[in-house]
């Protein structure tokens, strides 16, 4: 019986260290650099919404913030490197569309899992698509459009920047919105899909703002629909989707910053309300409209509940488009 008691003493005295532990590091953080995984190269609207958080958090907590840019595989080797990370706040990374809503759908066996592996911080910024078309298409709007591809079924073809690319699915989606088949034809990248439609080796895509804005402005691109539940800032004479036909189709790249599962919640709370605080500034803002994103900053819980919603439907999307990357 006395051995007994003192087993579930030492264990309740264990229990406690470890939460007084933790409670102390919390109060503490952070007290050494931050390194926040980029899953994708330098420059990009990842990158920069990156750098831009970090030099914010930097000059809040006088602790170096280092932008590690983990490229490659579809952002598959910089998340999974998080998930395996120490859960203590200083190895971050920018969650984003494709390795958090589409990887663990298009991937027979991937070596983490979106929810469990992570824990959300914020959602930082969305960057709706446009759909687009060369100009000698002979359509000037979405139900245009939709009304020649089903007149040439498999005649069409759509630009994407890979296969399983945010591209790609969103082309995907359109064609089950729609009761379209259209023609897909990968290109390496966004840059190198827009410039297919403006040299006329393919018909249309939807892309992300970058690639896209000036192309449009400059007469090279026609802009039928910008995919979002309002008209873009960027494009405010181009309809959205669901006015120019589609009702109810967006779609578009996202990013945020999530921390490993098991990161306490004090960090977790401390990271928030700082990132939100540098978010929330004219300056931010204006660096993430520069890239064609639009500044979100939403709870943990909003997050979490956000990329759950992402999971459902790109879920439905990938299996009935049949796409797989292995």
């Amino acid at each position: 019986m006395q051995f007994l008691t003192a087993l579930v003493l030492s264990s309740v005295l264990a229990v406690a260290a470890a939460s007084a532990f933790a409670q102390s590091a919390a109060a503490n953080y952070p007290d050494r650099p931050i390194r926040i995984i980029v899953t994708y190269p330098p420059g990009g609207p990842a990158d920069i919404i990156a750098r831009s958080v970090g030099q914010k958090l930097t000059e809040a907590w006088g602790q170096p913030v280092v932008i590690d840019n983990r490229a490659g595989a579809g952002g598959l080797i910089g998340t999974d490197l998080v998930a395996k990370s120490a859960p203590d706040g200083y190895t971050l990374v920018v969650s984003n569309f494709g390795p958090f809503a589409i990887s663990p759908f298009v991937y027979s066996k991937l070596s983490y899992d979106p929810v469990r592996d992570f824990t959300p911080i914020t959602l930082a910024a969305t960057s709706w698509f446009f759909v687009v078309t060369n100009p000698a298409v002979p359509v000037t709007s979405i139900r245009e459009l939709i009304a020649l591809a089903k007149a040439k079924p498999d005649q069409i073809a759509f630009a994407s920047a890979g296969n399983a690319s945010p591209s790609h699915l969103a082309s995907a989606l359109f064609q089950s919105s729609a009761g379209i088949r259209l023609v897909h034809v990968p290109y390496k990248g966004g840059a190198p899909s827009v410039g297919a439609v403006i040299a006329g080796e393919v018909q249309m895509a939807i892309e992300s703002p970058p690639p896209i804005v000036p192309q449009v402005k400059a007469g090279k691109l026609r802009a039928l629909g910008a995919a979002r539940a309002n008209r873009s800032p960027l494009l405010p004479e181009v309809p959205t989707v669901s006015e120019a036909g589609l009702p109810g189709f967006e779609v578009g790249s996202w990013y945020g910053f999530h921390a490993p599962a098991g990161t306490p919640k004090a960090v977790i709370d401390k990271l928030h309300a700082q990132m939100v605080k540098a978010m929330d500034t004219p300056e931010l803002r204006e660096r993430f409209a520069n890239v064609g994103a639009e500044t979100i900053a939403n709870t943990p819980a909003q997050y979490g509940a956000f990329v759950n919603a992402e999971l459902k439907k790109w879920g439905v999307v990938v299996k009935a488009a049949g796409v797989k990357a292995d």
